[in-house]
């Protein structure tokens, strides 16, 4: 008899309003347990993750365990939390939102110089007019293109691709093995 494999987790964060929410309500098969409470300053939006969003997903008759962390400053320190043993992280920028983009790569850089994990950019909002193209969010990060990947955090298939992309640059150190 095997015992049951452990869930992986993959992480997904980045600014206020990226849309880390949608993107775990989009692929999880599973209710979204989200912490959401009214944003106690000006933020664009009513309400924010405070802690964290947590969906499943089985893949192959693996589980994923879904994290989306919240966006602020102050909770920062949810970050490390977090991504402490995550198979990967998915940093969402908006991509009508330039502006966010520095606070983006702060976030980035907070968690990977604490947690040496797998990452993907993801672009969002690429079906709204006046939106970056991944392309040139590697250059402002940069990382190489295959690295960011544009998608629209509610579309099922954008998320899918997102997720095996992430797959296969975290797989891809162990096959060369």
């Amino acid at each position: 008899m095997t015992s049951p494999q452990a869930p992986l987790k993959l992480v997904v964060s980045g600014p206020v309003g990226a849309g880390k929410t949608t993107f775990v309500q989009t692929i999880s098969q599973t209710p979204v347990v989200a912490t959401e409470a009214e944003a106690s300053e000006d933020i664009g939006k009513t309400n924010t993750t405070v802690a964290f969003d947590f969906g499943t997903l089985t893949l192959d008759g693996q589980d994923l365990h879904l994290y989306g962390t919240p966006g602020q400053d102050r909770f920062s320190f949810m970050w490390e939390v977090l991504c402490e043993g995550a198979l990967g992280l998915v940093l969402l920028v908006a991509g009508d939102r330039p502006q966010d983009f520095a606070h983006a790569r702060n976030i980035l850089e907070f968690i990977t110089s604490r947690i040496p994990v797998p990452f993907l950019v993801g672009v969002t909002r690429q079906d709204q007019p006046r939106v970056w193209d991944p392309a040139d969010v590697a250059l402002y990060f940069g990382l190489p293109e295959e690295q960011v990947v544009g998608l629209n955090a509610g579309d099922p298939e954008d998320v899918r691709l997102l997720l095996a992309r992430l797959l296969e640059l975290t797989l891809r150190p162990l096959s060369l093995a």
